[in-house]
This record gives C-alpha cells, structure tokens and sequence, in this order.
C-alpha cells in the first residue's frame, strides 16, 4: 500500500514508518523540518516537507495514498492551544475529502469523549469530531492515554529536589503508554480493513503516581523517591519556572485536574480492549534509567 504518516520522525511516527517499511509498503513521512529528509529517507520512506496548516500541500500529497496516520502535533507558540487543534484538524479533513483518501488511522487521547476540563484533550475531542463528519471515509481513532516518556520532563525535578510530583495524589489512578505500543498499534490498523468511524483504545501499563515514583526510583538507585501532590498553583508557578507558556500551563493544570477527578478514564473503562501494549512499566524504567543516567 502506499501510506503517508505525519509526525515526521517523532517517537511513534519513527517507529510505525520503520514497521511499515519492514511490511513492504510505499510511506511517506510528512515533516515541516526540511532538516529530516535525510533521516526520513535513511529509514526508506520518502519525505514531504510542508505544514499541516496548509491544506494544499496535503491535498497533493495524500492523492493516490491508500491509507493516512494523522496526528495533531503539540503547539507550545499557540494562542489558543483549542483553536490551533480544530484548524488543523479542518486541514486534515479538507485534503482527506479533496484527495479521495477512504482510510485514516488519528492519534487521540483517553478523554477524547469530554469536551471540557480535560485540558489539551478538548481540542483533540473536536478533532475526532471534525474527523468524524467526513462521509465516505473509514476512520479509526486510536486512544491513547499518559505517556511513559513524559516522565523524562521530571528528571530535573528529581535530580535537584528529589522528588517527582503534579497536582494529584500519590495514590490516583495513573494509566500510561509507550510509543512504541502505539505505533504498532497504529500499523496494525492501517493494515486491516475497517469501515465506518470507530475508537481504539491502547494502554501499556496501569499504575499510581506513587507506584511510579517507586519503580523509576528504585531502577535510579533512589527506592524512597517519593511522589508529591502540588496544589494547582504551585505546578502553574513549577511549569512557568520551566519555561512553559501560559496557555499550555493552564491546559497541563486543568488535565492534571481530570486525572485527579478519575472522570479522564470514565470511557476508558466502558470500551477496554481485548489487547494491550507489550511495554510494561518495568521495562520503562530500565529506559528511564539509562537517560537519567547519560
């Protein structure tokens, strides 16, 4: 088949390209960094470089494609985080409707079906709506929830303060993922047939903040590392400290909020899937280790 993948050479996008190229098939890697063509092409996939703003440019490069991975890349520079998800989202669903592409794989997140207090994941519930209006087109939403490699943010946190922390307690649900369980997910569904709009959930591992702290600590050497809840203002003031906008401040705050809450999983917990991802969090922190030790 012949399958165009955004996410130039990201952490799934990597990974799913290399799977898809193993398999046989004709990828194109869609980047805004004209720096990746090297990379992209090393892997044995063709490069596109252009924005996802621009609806033109995806219109002549999904034309002739079999099959689509969309996702909508995080904007730490926009005004409205919300704003900036739906007008890319529109983009997608122009090109998909003026290319004639009939199957899109898009990267979602577990509290998708909310469409408010659950920060950046509102703008990516439009999305899935915006994707969801577009007759005539198999659409697959994969739901993925925390990322295991969100962690790596917290090294400072743990290495000058010993200790990791956001705004809810140590024991609140806490279900993640690893990149790497989402792109083969992602392969595996832009290899099947499907039809219709449908949801994909996929998860790694379930823990507690707490748990976390432990097995991260514990494979740094540091077993007591402990877990501590922050008030919304102090994880405001920590992010702002850290260099992180105000919008996305704000949206990091109120996700943090959900998770506390639990309301984040609600779906999640109606619509488990059969399978799950292979990346436990053990095998994370033998992960996690190495970079918090290079």
């Amino acid at each position: 088949m012949k399958i165009i993948v955004t996410g130039s050479t990201g952490n799934i996008s990597k990974p799913l390209t290399q799977t898809l190229i193993a398999a046989g098939h004709n990828v194109t890697v869609i980047s805004s960094n004209a720096d990746k063509v090297t990379e992209i092409e090393s892997l044995g996939a063709k490069a596109a470089i252009g924005s996802l703003a621009d609806a033109n440019f995806l219109t002549q490069t999904f034309t002739g494609a079999d099959a689509l991975y969309a996702m909508v890349p995080p904007s730490f520079s926009a005004e409205s985080l919300r704003a900036y998800q739906n007008e890319t989202g529109k983009s997608y669903a122009e090109a998909i409707k003026r290319s004639g592409i009939k199957k899109v794989v898009a990267l979602s997140s577990i509290g998708a079906h909310l469409d408010s207090g659950v920060g950046p994941i509102k703008g990516i519930h439009d999305v899935e709506g915006i994707l969801s209006g577009i007759d005539g087109v198999a659409v697959k939403f994969i739901r993925a929830p925390f990322f295991y490699i969100n962690f790596f943010s917290n090294i400072p946190l743990i290495k000058h303060q010993g200790i990791l922390g956001s705004n809810y307690p140590a024991n609140t649900r806490l279900i993640m993922v690893h990149p790497k369980d989402i792109a083969a997910a992602v392969a595996e569904e832009l290899q099947k047939d499907f039809t219709g709009k449908s949801v994909r959930y996929i998860v790694s591992d379930e823990s507690t903040p707490g748990g976390v702290a432990a097995v991260l600590g514990e494979a740094i050497g540091n077993p007591n590392l402990p877990w501590i809840e922050f008030t919304d203002e102090q994880l405001a003031e920590g992010l702002s400290q850290a260099g992180v906008p105000p919008e996305m401040t704000r949206n990091f705050v109120e996700m943090g909020t959900a998770v506390k809450s639990g309301k984040i999983w609600e779906d999640y917990d109606k619509h488990k899937p059969v399978s799950s991802g292979k990346v436990s969090l053990q095998d994370f922190a033998r992960e996690f280790a190495a970079v918090y030790n290079g």
